[in-house]
């Protein structure tokens, strides 16, 4: 057996402030012969969104035994364009590398001191992964090694020394085509924007929360050519922070619009919205196209936090550039330690095996239950009542979508259940939209075109078929689309498998909205106490916890 490999993600922000900055989303990995030990996204362990202070918690984690690491392990840590250090609170576990000047195709040899005792402590074999290499290597955890002929594409916000970077793998080899800040404009329209944070009333440091909701409310407008030169010739108000005024004033002169604030309910904000949404995926596209003949790639393997926009997911399949696309459900920085894992257990010689998205699991107790019959009724009833059902199930999913174990739930038909569910317990924004979950086999029945693997990890929008638009009312954008999330088999999610196979068979119901089990600004539960609590400050219907039911009144007796 050879050595484990703890992989982290947890080099210091520059500012310690109320949102993170620079660095968000800490998270570690611990694999061993090509296979997830144990993963944790730092937020769920501690309960703050985004979280970034790894740092404070490496040693708790240890100590406390919820971080089980072996005798003897190897240690990659991911950078950032901020740094390289790593030290934890007591100095137990430090990490140094040489400050990385060009992009490399192969992690760097690295520095690192683990003390395990009082008095006693080791080196480690240790190195240093790019974010670029962690993005697009967090895809092999779910899909396995890399297909001959594949490019590699990485597109977020800002990694260790660009924003998009594009490898090519081939004959084995990982081998280096581009990487810069040219496409970052793109990016900064989900996450540091002026006019985009004030169409959403984002206030400056929220832009961890803003891709997603920029998304959905793109979704309501249409994309308009004057727009686009209006906002080209402004540089797309990148800059026009604290300018609200003169925003809506030069609206008002260029293109004659009837806007006299930012209220989020008028249409015209609405076309700029999706006026930016339609240049990020025409230019993103573009861009992969070049990549695609240079190389002749088959295949394509996508990551980072752009890769969860779902428009440009989907036009990237339909443009059948590549036989296939690969997106990693943990694409965005929460995935960057399983990356990491992943490039140095394949140096090590071992095969990786694809895993289950659900691997959340560090400071959890799990006794797993049987799934008996009853349970199944019982909340399809419940459902069928028209209540809403919180899930909490096993380990958690890796990455930022609830895939069914974290999962508030409910009947798909009904547009004032939905809203109720999603502006009322999860105070959501009016206009985001809300998922739904789906046998993939009943999923090929609704929608236009088939069903991608990509559904899997709720990645892709579908067009549903006019005939079934009000069987599905509750989950249906405004555009007439809906973010599935569909289970092929019963192994993907047993409990959710069977409740959906039991409401279409027995009842003819198509699907269930699935949208994350947490309050807004909160991250998703993790632990049974995280559930009971907040189903109790949810006022949720019901609690299906390790697959046992807990009714409302027994959660407020409790």
């Amino acid at each position: 057996m050879a050595r484990a490999t703890l992989a982290i993600y947890g080099i210091k922000d520059r500012n310690n402030l109320q949102y993170p900055a620079y660095v968000h989303d800490h998270n570690l990995c611990l694999m061993q012969d090509g296979r997830v030990l144990q993963y944790l996204q730092l937020e769920r362990y501690t309960m703050r969104k985004y979280d970034n202070r790894l740092d404070l918690f490496l040693e708790e984690l240890i100590q406390q035994g919820k971080l089980v690491l072996p005798k003897e392990f190897d240690l990659v840590s991911v950078n950032a364009f901020v740094g390289n250090a790593f030290i934890s609170q007591g100095g137990k576990i430090r990490f140094e590398a040489a400050i990385q000047t060009t992009l490399s195709e192969n992690l760097e040899s690295a520095q690192a001191y683990y003390q395990y005792d009082t008095w006693e402590g080791r080196s480690l074999c240790a190195y240093n992964c790019s974010q670029e290499l962690a993005h697009i290597a967090s895809n092999i955890a779910f899909y396995g090694g890399f297909k001959e002929n594949s490019l590699l594409i990485h597109f977020d916000g800002a990694a260790s020394l660009s924003n998009f970077s594009a490898f090519h793998y081939t004959q084995g080899q990982i081998r280096l085509l581009e990487y810069g800040w040219e496409m970052k404009y793109l990016a900064n329209f989900f996450n540091d924007n002026a006019l985009s944070f004030a169409m959403i009333g984002a206030n400056p440091g929220e832009h961890t929360s803003v891709p997603g909701k920029l998304m959905g409310y793109a979704s309501w407008g249409k994309y308009n050519e004057e727009i686009e030169q209006w906002l080209v010739a402004h540089n797309y108000f990148k800059d026009y922070w604290r300018r609200e005024t003169e925003i809506i004033a030069s609206a008002r002169i260029t293109l004659g619009a009837e806007v006299d604030s930012f209220d989020n309910r008028n249409s015209f904000w609405h076309h700029v919205a999706a006026t930016l949404q339609y240049i990020f995926t025409r230019e993103l596209l573009a861009r992969v196209t070049v990549l695609q003949k240079q190389t002749g790639s088959q295949y394509l393997y996508y990551a980072g936090g752009c890769a969860l926009n779902i428009v440009t997911n989907t036009e990237l399949i339909q443009s059948h550039l590549f036989q296939e696309v690969y997106i990693p459900p943990c694409c965005n920085d929460s995935g960057l330690s399983v990356g990491a894992a992943c490039l140095l257990e394949l140096q090590k010689g071992n095969t990786i095996l694809p895993h289950s998205p659900y691997l959340n699991n560090v400071g959890l107790e799990l006794n797993p239950t049987n799934i008996d019959d009853n349970i199944i009724e019982t909340t399809s009833k419940l459902l069928l009542e028209g209540k809403v059902v919180g899930v909490c199930n096993g380990t958690a999913e890796a990455g930022p979508r609830a895939l069914g174990n974290r999962s508030l739930i409910a009947l798909p038909n009904d547009v004032l259940l939905a809203q109720n569910l999603s502006q009322n317990i999860k105070k959501r924004e009016w206009y985001r939209p809300i998922a739904p979950i789906m046998l993939r086999s009943v999923a090929n029945k609704l929608t236009t075109t088939p069903i991608h693997q990509l559904a899997k990890y709720m990645l892709l929008d579908y067009r549903i078929k006019p005939a079934y638009a009000n069987l599905l009312a509750g989950v249906l954008h405004v555009n007439g689309t809906a973010r599935i999330q569909t289970l092929d088999r019963e192994e993907d999610n047993p409990f959710m498998y069977r409740l959906l196979s039991h409401l279409y068979d027995r009842y003819q119901i198509y699907g269930l909205i699935n949208t994350s089990f947490n309050v807004q600004g909160q991250p998703m539960v993790h632990s049974e106490a995280d559930a009971i609590e907040a189903s109790r400050a949810m006022g949720l219907d019901a609690l299906v916890l390790n697959h046992k039911l807990i009714t409302k009144d027994e959660l407020a007796t409790n």
